[in-house]
């Protein structure tokens, strides 16, 4: 994150990229959050019960979910469609309530708390969300879709389309079969192709011709995360430093705990 510089939507190049604008929905279905029923971006959430077994009770997850919806990501430069899925996600609100039933009745300021209501079985929810109009920081693979400067392969494409055109054998032999014989013909396959290379080329064209779509979405390189966050990124840089400083010291404590319990065995 702190060696890949910001990128503009419209002149991002290909590949690996970070990006900073605003989040907002695309047209259609809005993304409706499962337990406040409020309008989002993205959203996690959680249904937890209380039980109690003798001596012993504890919160146990009986539903949980993650928003797998595509949403804009807007610059002053332009826009971009993120498919969050498999991204580590920092929101932007977090809300933790209470209730009765397995869903909510009520939004998450409403419900109350205390021993009582858990003595009777109480649920926990908790929802995660990022808002339409939150700013949003993100980095992953970044790709665009049509306009002028499509990579085009007519070879690949065609032989693609080839490809398609044998799984259906009954239409192929309908439109190409001239003689009848129940079979395609060198003459015929060659009018097949040609009709293909035909078909190939209209769609180029209409690619070329259309607007650019641009998206962002995970890498298959596990070196590079995908990352999706409503926290300003020198705040999310220093999270996930001291969380990394945290882990190497439980490393060094771990090692160190290992080889006193080695000298001990030793000595004894």
């Amino acid at each position: 994150m702190e060696n890949t510089p910001t990128s503009r939507i419209r002149s991002a190049a290909q590949g690996f990229v970070e990006l900073e604008g605003t989040g907002l929905l695309l047209e259609g279905p809005p993304i409706i959050a499962p337990l406040s029923g409020m309008t989002c971006v993205w959203y996690r959430y959680e249904v937890e019960e209380y039980r109690r077994s003798g001596k012993n009770s504890s919160w146990h997850t009986i539903e949980k979910g993650v928003s797998d919806g595509l949403f804009l990501l807007q610059d002053d430069t332009g826009q971009c469609i993120v498919d969050p899925e498999g991204a580590v996600v920092t929101p932007a609100e977090a809300n933790v309530w209470y209730g009765g039933s397995k869903r909510p009745t009520s939004g998450p300021r409403a419900g109350g708390g205390g021993i009582f209501l858990l003595r009777r079985g109480r649920y926990r929810y908790t929802e995660k969300r990022i808002h339409p109009r939150n700013s949003i920081y993100a980095i992953g693979l970044f790709k665009t879709v049509g306009g002028a400067g499509s990579e085009i392969d007519t070879e690949a494409d065609l032989r693609e389309l080839l490809k398609e055109w044998k799984k259906n054998s009954d239409l192929l032999l309908e439109s190409f079969d001239r003689n009848r014989d129940g079979q395609i013909s060198m003459e015929e396959w060659q009018a097949v192709r040609e009709a293909a290379l035909k078909q190939v080329m209209r769609n180029h064209a209409e690619t070329l011709s259309s607007p650019p779509v641009h998206t962002l979405s995970r890498t298959m390189d596990k070196r590079r995360s995908f990352i999706i966050s409503a926290i300003p990124q020198h705040v999310l840089i220093k999270r996930f430093r001291n969380y990394a400083v945290g882990l190497i010291g439980l490393f060094f404590l771990a090692g160190s705990m290992a080889s006193w319990l080695i000298g001990l065995r030793l000595r004894g």
